[in-house]
């Protein structure tokens, strides 16, 4: 199982995909082509999402080749080198993979070992359900099932604080509420700027902030780098 599963597209001040481009070429390595997953975009087109993952992914000499314009989705998946699942909203990208059948055919192929990048929303989708997403349910999902790619839930751009002035739950309260309705479950809170990759039974944590772990019954605590992750596989 090889997976990189990035918090964030871009850093304040920084251009797309920036920051994670050295890293998600490290990742590829020999692979030129990666089959592309936009469903996440609601604002903007599938083609204009592709162009711009694709702009990217030009430095690093990779073609981007988008499951939308494909005839049948999950051949595409059975046939990719690597998947690339980008970011938006969780809702909309969950329930058209679902509508084509492409969780359970990227299940066996991640299984297989085939390559899978996800950055925010991507990211959610590896995990065992999205319940610890940040988006809005715009559209309803046949359910909340993923991937499950890997055991543990993670929630990309992990927040410390609330902005100032509002009231309502912080991250970390609304992540408790999951842990108490899910008390067997591991929550990873993906600070921005960093990615956890995976190469087989191996996880390792990717950037310069600490990452933060809930799980019911334990205080939340801090992560980093260099430390030994083998309890969320």
């Amino acid at each position: 199982m090889r997976l990189l599963l990035i918090s964030n597209s871009t850093n304040a001040g920084e251009e797309y995909l920036k920051y994670p481009v050295s890293e998600i070429a490290d990742f590829l390595g020999v692979v030129d082509e990666v089959l592309f997953i936009p469903y996440a975009a609601v604002t903007f087109s599938y083609d204009e999402y592709t162009l711009k993952v694709q702009k990217r992914f030009d430095e690093i000499g990779v073609r981007v080749r988008s499951v939308h314009n494909e005839p049948d989705p999950v051949l595409a998946v059975r046939e990719a080198c690597a998947v690339v699942v980008g970011g938006g909203n969780t809702f909309a990208l969950v329930k058209k993979m679902q509508e084509q059948g492409l969780i359970a055919a990227l299940r066996g192929r991640i299984a297989e070992g085939m390559p899978y990048i996800g950055w925010s929303a991507g990211s959610n989708v590896a995990c065992p359900t999205i319940r610890t997403t940040n988006d809005m349910p715009i559209v309803e999902p046949a359910s909340f099932e993923a991937i499950g790619a890997v055991k543990f839930q993670i929630n990309p751009h992990y927040l410390d604080v609330n902005p100032a002035g509002h009231a309502g739950e912080t991250r970390e309260q609304r992540i408790e509420e999951f842990i108490a309705a899910n008390p067997d479950v591991y929550v990873a809170g993906l600070r921005e700027g960093c990615m956890l990759r995976v190469e087989g039974s191996a996880l390792r944590l990717i950037g310069h902030r600490p990452m933060r772990i809930f799980r019911h019954g334990q205080q939340p605590r801090e992560v980093n780098a260099d430390d030994d992750l083998s309890f969320l596989m």
